[in-house]
């Protein structure tokens, strides 16, 4: 019998699905469900607030207090991203260079023009991660827009902020940083030279640690 070959259509989608979504750490294919995940490892004193805070709410956790929490094996993350800006490109090594230390299953989406921003989030959603990270400024809006829609769907925001985050987005953030979309526009403070990888790498873990141990919501400020 001669192969069936695909139409030119089908297998151009197939080809861009395939280019738009990339993976690395433990290998998993996400094909099945998995056990649910838990923190390994507690926070240092310094990490929680001395009471419990108010939704949206901003905690300064001291300094490291988040660097003994990881992620249980087989952890499931999507990484969105959008924009080549230095920033965003910075943001993304540090959420790959965790996922490999921490052997997490990381999968990322890239959404390259306006009208994929949502789409994206979406194709995010439906692949069942334990975490959505994102990463990249023009994604801040389409999140608030989303998010709310998908309280069971925890996601963690790098480098920026929601203005009104729902209880499953927590964001970690930094003087320097701190957009909150485009009806506030940048923060007066805004500052590009701040975002370093080690700032960033911190970011990631804190922000990561307080979604493992339930303090979701919130903003983690990492200054």
């Amino acid at each position: 019998m001669r192969p069936r070959l695909l139409p030119a259509g089908t297998l151009a989608a197939a080809v861009a699905t395939a280019l738009l979504i990339s993976g690395c750490g433990s290998g998993d294919d996400w094909s099945r469900p998995h056990t649910k995940p838990s923190a390994v490892g507690t926070p240092d004193p310094g990490f929680f607030p001395a009471a419990s805070p108010a939704p949206e709410a901003t905690i300064t956790p001291r300094p490291g207090s988040w660097n003994g929490v990881r992620p249980s094996e087989g952890y499931r993350v999507v990484l969105l991203t959008a924009g080549d800006d230095p920033q965003t490109k910075t943001l993304v090594d540090a959420v790959t260079e965790w996922a490999e230390e921490e052997n997490v299953s990381l999968k990322t989406l890239t959404a390259t023009k306006p009208d994929q921003f949502i789409p994206r989030i979406s194709r995010a959603i439906t692949m069942k991660p334990d975490l959505i990270i994102s990463a990249g400024d023009d994604l801040i809006d389409p999140l608030a827009m989303v998010s709310p829609n998908h309280l069971d769907q925890q996601f963690l925001v790098v480098g920026a902020e929601l203005a009104e985050p729902t209880g499953n987005v927590t964001a970690a953030d930094w003087t320097g940083a701190s957009f909150r979309g485009e009806g506030l526009g940048m923060s007066s403070t805004y500052d590009p030279a701040t975002f370093t990888p080690e700032r960033a790498g911190r970011a990631v873990r804190a922000g990561a640690a307080a979604v493992l141990s339930g303090l979701t919501g919130l903003v983690i400020w990492i200054d």
